[in-house]
């Protein structure tokens, strides 16, 4: 059922233009994807949404956008170059690499061979991606694409410090492209070579108490994100970190997981971190990374909690958590839809005329679409009968759909279907606005 599960999402995200695989065309790059129209717009809106309540709606949190392409001492600085590996072995009958730790990916490719399964050693694996910078071959400079986005932060920590009024406690936030050399991606889009991430760093005094608390603070701040978004609670958990399962530079740390159709899986973590980053950078750099308190003198080398999100991740599970099938439509073919929440479906309404062959209709239409897309990202769709519209449109997630009929023409006002309930209702066309804007709070 979760493999056939899976398979729908695929087939959705494909025939939607959520989701579709790298490079197709030339037959694909393993753990690469592309985001088309409607996919695009979900996970612009779930950037959006994220950066209002972390960036614009705080005082305390500012927001940066550092370079891909970093001087290979801040990696080595990080830890990233020594410790940013995973076990690998490789099956001597077929070659194929996995993860040493992945034993039910292991066990499930040896049940795939006939003969019996030998394996190499395990072997370290820098998950760090190279690249080469320079004009002339033979001449140029190895760096690495960053395999997360922490590090532009942490590298820029004295000067937002210098060019901006923040104080202790403080955050500097961050989306952007991480690249990881992934031995097996799989699931989806779920483990990939190339991904998004959100995040923030939050400064604090260097204090086991002021840890503790702004520790469990982000915890519950962003798992009330994510329920805000309309996830399902039952499907949503916390799992902390065991102390032989941490990251080399964490003091704590928690995932947020989703119960996925593969099992839990984590695609949020919060990360206690201590003075690992500062204090691995003021070390390699020579340059003063302290904090100086500007009121009693202080100085001090901040402490870090970490919030860190992947898009890519959190736009496969709000759509696996969104997919709906309704049998009970009285068609008797049943209805998929979407129930993404109106504040980050991809489109918030779409707007029909009743009949594509009668120019009075398509006018009135046509002038109700081009206001309302002034405020809101909307839709337009004259094709086929006005079923398969509705059908189209629930499965990409559109709450509203805004059909304008002949009495349009006489009472100046269209219908309104809901998406979940595919009740309608009239609303007068000087209203739609307004209307729009309380259901998509």
């Amino acid at each position: 059922m979760a493999d056939d599960l899976m398979s729908k999402i695929v087939a959705l995200c494909k025939r939607r233009g959520f989701i579709y695989p790298g490079s197709e065309i030339y037959g694909g790059l393993g753990g690469t994807w592309d985001y088309g129209p409607t996919g695009a717009l979900l996970k612009k809106n779930l950037k959006d949404l994220w950066w209002k309540e972390m960036v614009q709606l705080r005082d305390d949190i500012v927001g940066v956008d550092a370079a891909i392409m970093m001087n290979p001492k801040a990696w080595v600085a990080s830890g990233h170059v020594e410790a940013f590996s995973d076990p690998l072995i490789e099956c001597k009958v077929c070659n194929q690499r996995f993860r040493a730790d992945k034993i039910d990916e292991i066990e499930e490719h040896a049940a795939s061979h006939k003969e019996k399964v030998e394996w190499t050693e395990p072997q370290q694996f820098n998950l760090l991606v190279k690249a080469y910078l320079g004009v002339l071959e033979g001449k140029q400079s190895e760096i690495y694409l960053r395999g997360e986005i922490t590090n532009g932060v942490h590298v820029n920590f004295k000067n937002v410090l210098d060019s901006t009024r923040v104080r202790i406690p403080f955050g500097i936030a961050q989306i952007g492209k991480a690249f990881r050399n992934e031995i097996t991606p799989g699931n989806f889009t779920f483990r990939s070579r190339e991904f998004e991430q959100m995040e923030v760093q939050f400064y604090i005094r260097p204090e086991v108490e002021e840890g503790n608390k702004w520790f469990e603070y982000w915890k519950q701040n962003r798992m009330d994100f994510y329920l805000s978004l309309g996830m399902k609670k039952e499907n949503l958990r916390f799992r902390d970190h065991a102390e032989g399962e941490r990251a080399h530079y964490a003091k704590a740390a928690c995932d947020i997981e989703y119960n996925a159709p593969f099992g839990w899986s984590e695609f949020m973590g919060i990360h206690h971190r201590g003075d690992w980053d500062l204090s691995r950078h003021m070390e390699h750099s020579g340059q003063d990374m302290k904090f100086r308190d500007p009121e009693t003198g202080e100085e001090f080398i901040p402490w870090d909690i970490e919030t860190s999100a992947g898009v890519d991740r959190s736009t496969l599970f709000l759509l696996i958590d969104a997919y709906t099938e309704d049998p009970s439509t009285g068609s008797g073919q049943g209805r998929i839809y979407l129930k993404l929440s109106p504040k980050i479906a991809p489109y918030k309404a779409a707007v029909f005329p009743l009949l594509a062959n009668k120019p009075e209709l398509v006018e009135k239409a046509k002038g109700i679409y081009d206001d309302l897309k002034q405020n809101f990202m909307v839709a337009w769709d004259a094709r086929g009968n006005i079923g398969k519209r509705y059908a189209a449109q629930d499965e990409i997630g559109t709450p509203f759909c805004i059909t304008v009929d002949f009495d349009s023409l006489e009472d100046e006002a269209v219908t309104v279907r809901d998406r979940d309930s595919a009740k309608q209702e009239r609303v007068k066309i000087v209203d739609l606005r307004a209307y729009l804007n309380d259901k998509i709070k």
